[in-house]
Order: structure tokens, then sequence, then C-alpha cells
């Protein structure tokens, strides 16, 4: 995959980069994030726990009074890891940070991908805003024309009836597009907490690619394959620690004490009988559970590669008709806005015409900034989906 950018100057190149920090640093302050890391962090912690040795020894003291006589013992206990559990808790432990490491990656790129769709929603019920309000504008302007010119005979009663009715139709439009608006504005706002609207990010202005071919790679690295690939190795490595544990292992042990008549040195040995219970349910649960989160893998692994394709296939059909929108309606927004009022004015059109023909318009340019924000969307959603949001707008900064 090849980004481009069209600004090429150092100086605005560094710009893009400060916004590229910029957005992280608020990315990386939302609480579910903060909260991701802590997580991440314990399981860090537990990790390094799990590494250590598994047994301590345990201190063991006596005393007794025999006749007039005091007798003491001290002396030490050590459980052995006869079965070397400790190397599988520490390949288990390893795994896990792998695990949580590509877990927090995942949530990190997702929390960015809502942020810049949310971006990219705001602008659109932005520029839908100021259709609906140019266009309701432009009716109160009609509707002042109408009325002049039905006082001098020129139009009838209809006409401006007509007009009144679209324009009582607009307000409701611009009313729900300020609302739209309003939310929009709050979504952004609870994703990044320092944004305003002023505020302008690296991507705002859409993600531009040059191809948008997958590497295999990316299937194979994205976090939520990996994090499920891990996963399964970790219940492996439960069940081969689940088979261990079914073995009983010696503690061992040196003491020493003194009595009235003389010192005492001994030493001790226990073993655990497994007779009562041989915990080979527990180790058969524990490979049942290995064979769970292979099938668990190879699902999610299947499912996040027609995720990609789908991702891909839906940008693909977006872009191509927001292209296509883009040649069609090249430089005729304002001429066609300009020539049906002219139109109107010299009666080549009647108002009633000329009011469908603006509300065809509005209904034109809406569907160019519906398209184009679906296209900025996919656009995000296919990096989400191939788990390249980070690097794609680590590249747009250089």
């Amino acid at each position: 995959m090849i980004f481009s950018q069209s600004i090429s100057a150092a100086q605005e190149q560094s710009t893009d980069k400060t916004k590229e920090v910029w957005l992280a640093l608020q990315v990386n302050k939302h609480p579910d994030i903060v909260a991701a890391r802590e997580t991440m962090n314990a399981i860090f912690s537990m990790a390094l726990g799990n590494k250590q040795p598994l047994y301590n020894p345990e201190l063991q003291t006596g005393y007794e009074r025999e006749g007039d006589a005091n007798n003491f013992t001290i002396g030490i206990n050590q459980k052995i890891d006869w079965w070397n559990k400790r190397e599988t808790k520490a390949q288990i432990a390893d795994f896990s940070l792998t695990q949580a490491s590509k877990h927090f990656n995942y949530l990190v790129q997702e929390k960015t991908a809502q942020a810049l769709q949310a971006l990219v929603t705001w602008q659109a019920t932005k520029k839908q805003s100021v259709v609906a309000l140019e266009q309701e504008k432009q009716l109160g302007t009609i509707l002042d024309l109408v009325t002049k010119r039905q006082q001098s005979g020129d139009l009838g009663q209809i006409d401006a009836e007509l007009t009144f009715l679209s324009l009582t139709q607009i307000l409701n439009v611009t009313a729900k597009t300020q609302v739209q608006l309003k939310q929009a504005q709050a979504q952004v706002k609870e994703l990044l907490q320092d944004w305003t609207p002023d505020t302008v990010v690296l991507p705002a202005q859409g993600l531009t690619f040059s191809n948008y071919e997958s590497s295999p790679q990316w299937l194979e690295q994205h976090p939520l394959v990996v994090e499920a690939k891990v996963q399964w190795q970790i219940s492996k490595g439960d069940a081969q620690l689940a088979i261990l544990n079914t073995k009983a292992e010696p503690t061992i042990g040196v003491n020493a004490g003194k009595t009235a008549r003389e010192n005492t040195l001994g030493l001790t040995f226990s073993m655990p009988l497994n007779i009562r219970q041989d915990f080979s349910a527990q180790a058969k649960a524990a490979n049942q559970q290995s064979i769970a989160a292979e099938a668990n893998f190879r699902s999610v692994f299947r499912k996040q590669k027609y995720a990609i394709q789908a991702a891909a296939d839906t940008l693909m059909v977006y872009q191509q008709n927001y292209q296509r929108w883009q040649k069609l309606m090249e430089g005729r927004g304002e001429r066609s806005g300009d020539l049906l009022h002219k139109q109107w004015q010299s009666g080549d059109l009647s108002t009633t015409e000329y009011l469908l023909a603006l509300q065809q318009r509005a209904e034109g340019l809406n569907a160019g900034i519906e398209l184009q924000s679906q296209y900025h969307l996919s656009q995000i959603e296919w990096l989400l989906q191939v788990g390249q949001v980070n690097q794609a707008i680590e590249q747009m900064s250089h």
C-alpha cells in the first residue's frame, strides 16, 4: 500500500507531524484507552510474577518441654519443581505479554478510527447544514421577489403559496441538520477531549491512497488474529501445565534441634499421593479448552479475511461513485444555481419548475457530500480491518 499526499513543503510536513502527535495524544487521553493501558500493565505485572520460582521455602520451628528440659527444633522445607512447571508458566507469561500488547494496539487503532470517522461525519454534517441554510436563505429571497412580482401583477397567488410551502419545508430540514451537527460535534468532543470546531486534524481532508491492495502479512499480523493465535498458544500451555499438575512433587526439608542430652539433625521427605484426586479431569478440560481456542483462532482468521475483502469492495464502490459524481458536478454547483435563477427571472422557468429544480440541486449537492463522507468512512474502515490505521497516519505526516 502506498500513501500519497499533496503537501510536500518541509514546513507543512512539520505541521502535519504536529497534528499526528496531537491526535495520538488525544486518543491516549481517552478514559477507555487509559483503562486498557492499565489493564495491559496489570497483565505485564502478572506475567512477571508468573516467571518467578513457584514455591517459597517454609520455615518450621518447634518447642516442647520434656521434664525439666526444653527441646527446640528449627528447619527449612522446600517443595521441588520436579517437572519444571516454571518453564511452562514462563512461556505462558511471554504469550500473555504478546496478547496484551496486541489487544491494546487494536483498541488504540479502533479508538483512532472512531475519532477519524466522527470527524468525517461532523464535516459532512457541517456541509449539509451549510447547504440547508443557503437553501433557506435563497427561498426567503425568492419569497420576497415573488411577493413583489405578485403585487406588480407579474406572478399569481399560487406562486407565492408554493414558495411559502417550500420555505416551511426547508425550515424543518435546516433544524434537523443543525441538530445532527450538534450531535456530531458532541461525538467528536467525546472522543477528542481538546478538540474544537476550529481544530484542524491531519486526516480532516481524507486519507489518499494510490493502491488499495492489502498485503497477506497484514491479515496474519492483524492484532485480532495475533491475539486469537496467542490465546491458542496460551491454552496449549495451560493444557501442558494441567498435565504436569497430575504429577506429584516432593517436598524435602532439613532441621536441627537441641534436646536435654544432645543436638539433633534431621532430613524430611514428603510426597503427595494423588489417589483420591488425580487431577485427570482438569487436564482433560484444559486440553478441550486448547482445542476450542484453536477453532476460535481459525474462526477469527476467517472472519478477518472476509472483513478485509468486504471493506475493500465497499471502498472501491464508494470511490468510483464519488469520482464519477465529481466529474458530473465539476463546476456545476454554483453555475446551476445562477443559471436557474436567471431562467426564472426571465420567465423561461415557472415558479413551480424553479422550486423543483432548486430542490433537485440541493439533493444533488447533499448526495455528493454523502458520497464523499461514505468514501472517507470506508477508507478508515478499510485501514482498521487491515490493521494499518496508525501506520497510515504516520506516513501521511512524512
